[in-house]
């Protein structure tokens, strides 16, 4: 859905097909379906989609997860079946919504919120501090909750961006890029993670632990000392949720006490991450950008591309030095359309780089003046620009 005000925080002298950018404006045609609202009965909004294809390049960070895992002997596998019961509120739970899903637009009487996982995950805790009365809608996958957002299946999403320890989830990167929706704020918490098992279980009886890669990662002495091994999983919760349902008193998963609670297993060890400073930051993505404003520390999220050529990325980060903008995170991915640039200077033969975009943060908000300029000396020096969104930092752990 197109937004006047995009045209306003988007320069680009090159197509975005060149970035492998789809135009997702309010013109889209073809096969797909269509949405019709009826708003303030004297306005039509039009939401027009057609369900865009899964990245068939896979991000560096993505790995294949199956249905099963492996046992320490090797061959033997624990096939994932169908619920059992062992909770008695299990079944109850809300179903992860997929990309396909539709459903009817909210009634407006209270905020949908979407987050990737299965009740208890961390993303859901997050999603209840920026939004306490919200409703949480869980999703497969990060793109499930983009298309939800695009698709008005829900107001807001929120997704993990960067943890300080694991790092920047890459994936949500190419994302943001990938679909036109805008950062309206940000959430910052702590995540303490706790070793879960069946009720009775003793933590020396476990063989193996299932969890989300970040999360075994995080808490790798802790579970070296258990010796176990370490089974991916799609999320923290969903671990937890595999444990419970299918009655593995071998197995257990590292997720939050949340999770415990909600699928009825005994937390065996707390805090159990090997950094007590384990903070993630989650992005809040709305249709719609927020007006700026100066009455509380702002932060502006952009990506750019530039030109090759000797200190062109130094010119570009000195406009912001110049205006004395701090930049609080760089971040940079490759281009998934255009990986290698050819430059040819001589006829001795050809130069192959790396073409890349950058994603920065800068705490400063689009109201400011000084951040205009910058926005504006930037715009001299990149081949692309796009603001992703101006919001309100949070500072609260």
């Amino acid at each position: 859905m197109a937004l006047k005000s995009v045209s306003l925080w988007v320069c680009a002298n090159h197509s975005h097909t060149q970035l492998g950018v789809s135009n997702s404006g309010s013109n889209r045609s073809g096969s797909g379906w269509n949405l019709r609202f009826d708003l303030d009965r004297s306005r039509k909004w039009e939401c027009c989609g057609v369900l865009a294809q899964r990245a068939t390049t896979p991000v560096e960070d993505e790995k294949p997860l199956t249905s099963g895992f492996e046992s320490p002997g090797g061959t033997d596998q624990t096939q994932i079946t169908e619920s059992r019961g062992f909770h008695k509120d299990l079944n109850s739970l809300p179903r992860p919504l997929s990309a396909t899903d539709l459903s009817s637009p909210n009634d407006g009487l209270k905020v949908r919120v979407a987050y990737q996982g299965v009740p208890g995950a961390y993303s859901e805790a997050a999603a209840l501090k920026a939004y306490p009365k919200c409703e949480t809608v869980p999703c497969d996958e990060f793109e499930a909750a983009f298309k939800a957002v695009e698709l008005w299946l829900v107001d807001k999403a929120v997704l993990p961006i960067e943890n300080s320890v694991g790092g920047s989830i890459h994936r949500n990167y190419d994302l943001l890029l990938r679909h036109r929706l805008h950062i309206v704020g940000e959430v910052q918490m702590v995540v303490n993670h706790c070793l879960l098992g069946l009720p009775g279980v003793r933590k020396e009886e476990l063989k193996r632990v299932l969890s989300h890669p970040q999360a075994l990662d995080q808490c790798e002495m802790t579970l070296n000392k258990l010796g176990v091994v370490k089974i991916s999983a799609d999320d923290t919760a969903g671990a937890a949720q595999i444990v419970a349902s299918n009655g593995l008193r071998d197995t257990g998963a590292v997720a939050s006490a949340q999770a415990a609670e909600i699928y009825g297993l005994d937390i065996l060890a707390e805090r159990i991450q090997d950094d007590s400073d384990n903070i993630t930051r989650f992005l809040i993505l709305g249709r719609e950008p927020i007006i700026p404003g100066t009455y509380k520390p702002h932060k502006t999220s952009i990506v750019f591309t530039l030109e090759e050529g000797p200190g062109v990325l130094f010119k570009a980060l000195a406009v912001f030095a110049l205006r004395g903008i701090n930049l609080s995170k760089i971040e940079s991915r490759p281009q998934k359309k255009r990986p290698l640039r050819v430059v040819d200077d001589s006829n001795k033969g050809s130069a192959k780089y790396f073409d890349y975009l950058f994603y920065i943060d800068f705490e400063a908000s689009m109201a400011e003046p000084r951040a205009q300029n910058a926005l504006g000396h930037l715009q001299e020096i990149a081949r692309f620009l796009r603001v992703l969104g101006c919001y309100p930092m949070d500072t609260a752990l």
